[in-house]
């Protein structure tokens, strides 16, 4: 099947990429089109007006602080996958950018896109919202940021005005005492996930968790994440981590479909869960015993 008729315009500039979103109520934004593309070819999307942004290079940026990661709309997955300093200050990117289809579409496909696609099948979405992150968007009217928790409305379905287009996506540091993980399940490598988690648990100066949460992604019609707190307050083993699973059933329904019935997805949230906080457990661990023997190293130079 072949895409509707639409019209194709390539701004030089934002501000004319914005112009024409603001002149079109049914129009769209192309930037790595790995999403967009095949929803057109299915007719399952008609824009009258497709405005493709990648000649707009100042959108590719990946900027990095101590603050955490700024990724711009042209930035590839691949592109952050490979940044060094983006995976020093939040590792949770590329642990779930690694698991994003194949190297062909990571080469092509960009991060923003794929958050705000807002596909609950996608990695990108539950780190962002796990993170607490946010993504700023501009319009004729002005730039504002939208927190990732006011970001998903629905399946494929953001919080995005038509006019706006999602110039950036910002992913808060790592905080120190914290670590992070990420697992997912598929059929094949490169497929959806049957079910995905990505896990933060951070532990206080004594090694006690006092934080833990985990995100889960084709679980729910939204990115969900899920407190885990109370389940391994008390010491990370077994038996809590089965509770963490059981725990993290409570915030989620999951749903069946031709390729996972639902109780076969709650099993895999069981599973997932368990594995997945361990790992954040023990990279929390290797983190925190870095942090305090790196000094003393510096000291017997």
């Amino acid at each position: 099947m072949k895409p509707a008729p639409f019209a194709y315009r390539r701004p030089g500039s934002l501000s004319e990429a914005l112009a024409a979103l603001a002149g079109e109520a049914n129009a769209k934004v192309l930037a790595g089109g790995q999403s967009l593309v095949p929803l057109l070819s299915m007719r399952l999307a008609a824009p009258a007006l497709l405005v493709d942004i990648n000649g707009l290079p100042d959108l590719a940026a990946i900027e990095v602080t101590d603050d955490g990661v700024r990724v711009g709309a042209l930035a590839r997955h691949a592109d952050v996958l490979a940044h060094e300093e983006a995976r020093r200050v939040q590792p949770l990117l590329a642990m779930a950018l690694h698991h994003v289809a194949h190297a062909t579409i990571r080469n092509r496909g960009t991060t923003v896109g794929s958050i705000v696609h807002a596909d609950a099948a996608a990695e990108m979405p539950v780190v962002l919202i796990l993170l607490g992150g946010s993504v700023e968007v501009e319009s004729t009217a002005g730039r504002r940021t939208i927190a990732a928790d006011d970001l998903f409305l629905g399946p494929l379905e953001s919080s995005l005005h038509h006019d706006e287009i999602a110039v950036q996506a910002f992913f808060p540091a790592l905080p120190p005492g914290a670590g992070v993980a990420f697992d997912e399940i598929a059929r094949r490598h490169g497929d959806y996930a049957l079910c995905g988690v990505a896990a933060l648990l951070r532990l206080d100066p004594d090694g006690a968790v006092v934080e833990a949460r985990a995100g889960f992604l084709s679980v729910n019609e939204l990115p969900t994440v899920v407190d885990l707190t109370a389940a391994v307050a008390g010491g990370v083993d077994d038996v809590s981590l089965a509770a963490a699973g059981e725990a993290a059933l409570t915030g989620l329904d999951p749903e069946g479909d031709i390729h996972a019935t639902a109780a076969y997805r709650a099993q895999l949230v069981r599973v997932l869960t368990a594995r997945v906080l361990r790992a954040a457990y023990d990279d929390a661990l290797a983190r925190s015993a870095a942090a305090s023997t790196g000094p003393s190293t510096e000291r017997t130079r």
